[in-house]
């Protein structure tokens, strides 16, 4: 098996670069970005989003269209990155919608998921013209509809279905188990009836997503084909095509050593089976197939970067402490969805091929055992006032940590795009 810091290494060879030992993002040295903007900070790369929403698009070209979902990085910057490129928008709240609105996202093309919606932003997209509401249960289907009529409207709807466990994968299931997401299988025929028993909804699609961090490309067909045998299923039940399916996102990143990067000539390859399993449907032709990535766009083109504050031994662990750690970066510590902690790609901003190198902790200022950015991160010799970076942290990252957590600032966040750096987000005194 790889050791850990062969991704990291690969990572940056990939998808950044150095110069004389020093990391450059979007061409820009981090270390003259970290003393301009001060560290803790995240830097992102719009030309690695750029690169990872056209290289998917051209995969799954002919057969479904690439939606971003905003939760991975919910930056009106960022959302506008990919909304240049003509992605729509999957938001899980009002405020995800506001910031895709912001970012220049026409609401017809917003998706709205999300077990728990309230009635104001329920009230908001449909007086908005959302494209579609993902309805999850029986109580939102009667509170959507609800909303609808007060408005006068007849609001497209799609059916969140928890599918059996054959379209189960990826590295956390989302289905196929009790689940506070969607619909079960098991019940759809009597929830399509119920929905297309209330007069001021329109039945237009489906959405299932069995899984996310996906990295096996013949699992991701294989959810996808059954999502679309199930959508077969809903259109002959209601005796009409369906507008719109959507598949989900769970298209994975390497985070971890062993992770091998999705393969997308291998899921391009499978796309023709799909095509032919839509064409050969007169319930299916037509519909528009939706994928809803967020961290496969977003995630390989971030970095988190954080400042030694000091450097200490105990009991035979070398321990390289930061200015920057779980508040931040919730995921890069392993208490975002991991059961068994395993670190993620993590370098020294200067790290030149002839220096030393030995394992270390790479830990955060926070009073608790939990802020740990690295458990046997191999690098150099450091000292205070140098620095290190978490690789793949384009998503994820800020929005879903626990900021407040003993009153350190925000970060800051900053976007290169084209040479320039500009700062986004907002960042506290």
């Amino acid at each position: 098996m790889p050791e850990p810091d062969d991704l990291a290494k690969a990572l940056v060879a990939e998808q950044f670069s150095r110069s004389d030992g020093v990391l450059h993002v979007g061409g820009l040295d981090v270390r003259t970005l970290s003393d301009t903007h001060g560290t803790p900070l995240f830097l992102y790369d719009a030309d690695l989003m750029r690169r990872a929403y056209r290289t998917l698009a051209q995969a799954v070209s002919g057969f479904a269209e690439v939606v971003y979902s905003v939760k991975a990085n919910p930056d009106p910057a960022i959302i506008r990155i990919f909304a240049q490129e003509g992605a729509g928008a999957e938001i899980a709240s009002g405020a995800e919608f506001a910031a895709a609105c912001a970012a220049g996202v026409s609401p017809d093309r917003i998706l709205f998921a999300g077990p728990g919606k309230s009635d104001a932003d329920i009230a908001r997209v449909v007086a908005a013209g959302i494209g579609e509401i993902h309805l999850e249960n029986a109580e939102e289907t009667a509170r959507v509809a609800l909303a609808a009529g007060h408005q006068g409207r007849t609001q497209r709807v799609a059916i969140r279905i928890n599918p059996g466990p054959d379209a189960q994968g990826g590295a956390m299931r989302m289905g196929g188990k009790p689940s506070p997401f969607g619909f079960d299988e098991e019940d759809l025929d009597a929830v399509v009836d119920a929905v297309e028993a209330e007069p001021h909804l329109h039945l237009s699609g489906i959405h299932l997503f069995a899984g996310t961090q996906g990295l096996i490309a013949g699992t991701l067909l294989a959810q996808w084909a059954y999502g679309l045998r199930l959508a077969a299923r809903v259109a002959a039940r209601i005796g009409r095509r369906l507008d719109t399916v959507d598949l989900g996102g769970g298209l994975g990143i390497p985070y971890f050593s062993g992770d091998t990067a999705l393969d997308l000539a291998a899921l391009h390859a499978g796309i023709p089976v799909l095509k032919e399993l839509v064409a050969g449907n007169p319930n299916l032709a037509g519909a528009r197939i939706v994928l809803e990535p967020g961290r496969y766009l977003a995630g390989p083109a971030g970095l988190y970067v954080a400042r030694v504050r000091a450097v200490k031994r105990s009991r035979g662990t070398r321990f390289v402490i930061t200015d920057g750690g779980m508040h931040h970066h919730l995921a890069a510590s392993g208490n975002l969805g991991q059961i068994v902690k395993r670190d993620y790609p993590l370098v020294a901003v200067v790290d030149r091929p002839e220096t030393p190198r030995s394992p270390c902790a790479v830990v955060g200022p926070l009073c608790t055992p939990l802020d740990m950015l690295a458990r046997a991160a191999t690098l150099p010799d450091l000292a205070p006032g140098d620095l290190v970076a978490v690789l793949q942290s384009g998503a994820y990252g800020l929005t879903a940590s626990p900021t407040g957590f003993l009153g350190h600032p925000r970060p800051a966040e900053i976007l290169v795009d084209g040479g320039v750096a500009t700062a986004i987000g907002r960042r506290d005194a």
